[in-house]
């Protein structure tokens, strides 16, 4: 007898933006959808980002418009996939909530996590108090007390901060981390306008529509200081105040400045709670860690595994919109497999 579409079952690991999306998706073309997420609430970053670029529209606004209507979707929060089975026929996919579910195919929307600046010694991270990162900045943006802010004259992002770095072992570029730095020097100099403010960078790839407008608005309108060059050397003195030495690659001059607050812009890494799922499928990785699909080009959604796929920045770091679209695909793709079951 030939299954409909509502007795299958898809089961979506990781309830951020991909697999909220896919989730809808999967459900309007009628299959039951159950989506796991580890965290007590869906969203994944986005949840805790305040405003995005290139616009600045509140990312509270996006999530809402994305979860306003679930559907039929069965979606568990603090909830992770404690056993998994593969079967003849698809998967056994058993919850830390007691649910055990018989899975005809798997979504792997697991996401990324930053990179644990801590590791970049000579930055000072979790060593002086006015070196904070990007996501402690937008909790601050977003209201959360982050005492390390307080009343800056003089601040510094720096770029790249474990991406571009064969040092840490993450040659790629995290795609967000420059755009992110520009949103945020510029609402960083909205909540003190008389504030100095700098930006050391490789070279900037802003790529996406709208980007380079909101770059030269960080110029023109806040007078944002770009300095090209790594930065060396980040101490700090008996009062607080940071000292960053870097070098001006376009004058070729070294560059020291005094700071009051040091924003370092974390970028993507492989997300390791992905890693016992990857070795119980047998599921191929690349040398970061992330997620290996199929082919890049032609079967970027697809697994080496028959019946697991992907969305989002699983196989590598992603925009926001190119993760909400993989996701769309990723869907399109499973109900193609599952129509030829």
């Amino acid at each position: 007898m030939e299954l409909t579409n509502q007795q299958r079952n898809v089961v979506i690991i990781g309830g951020g933006p991909a697999g909220i999306e896919a989730s809808k998706a999967l459900d309007a073309l009628g299959y039951t959808v159950f989506l796991i997420e580890r965290e007590n609430r869906l969203g994944g970053h986005l949840g805790r980002w305040d405003r995005l670029f290139p616009y600045g529209t509140p990312a509270d606004d996006v999530l809402g418009q994305m979860t306003a209507s679930m559907g039929r979707v069965k979606w568990f929060t603090s909830t992770e996939v404690t056993q998994l089975n593969k079967l003849e026929r698809g998967y056994n996919v058993i919850l830390s909530n007691g649910l055990s579910v018989l899975a005809d195919a798997l979504l792997l929307t697991t996401g990324f996590t930053l990179f644990n600046a801590s590791k970049k010694e000579e930055y000072g991270y979790g060593i002086y108090d006015k070196v904070i990162t990007n996501a402690d900045l937008e909790d601050y943006f977003s209201g959360i007390p982050v005492p390390a802010v307080g009343n800056p004259r003089r601040i510094g992002f720096v770029h790249c901060v474990g991406s571009r770095d064969e040092k840490v072992g993450n040659r790629y570029c995290s795609k967000v981390c420059c755009a992110t730095a520009v949103k945020q020097a510029c609402e960083i100099k909205q909540q003190f306008p008389e504030a100095v403010v700098y930006c050391f960078y490789m070279d900037l790839r802003m790529f996406g529509r709208g980007y380079e407008d909101m770059y030269l608005e960080a110029q023109k309108k806040y007078g944002v200081i770009f300095v090209r060059g790594r930065v060396s050397e980040v101490s700090e003195d008996k009062d607080g105040h940071l000292f960053v030495k870097a070098e001006d690659t376009l004058s070729g001059k070294p560059l020291r400045v005094t700071l009051d607050l040091l924003v370092l812009m974390a970028g993507m890494s492989h997300n390791r709670a992905v890693d016992p799922i990857a070795r119980t499928l047998a599921l191929s990785t690349m040398e970061d860690g992330f997620l290996k699909p199929k082919d890049s080009l032609t079967a970027a959604q697809a697994s080496y595994c028959t019946g697991v796929f992907y969305a989002g920045a699983c196989t590598g770091p992603k925009t926001l919109p190119e993760t909400m679209a993989e996701a769309r695909a990723a869907a399109t793709n499973i109900h193609e497999y599952l129509q030829e079951q």
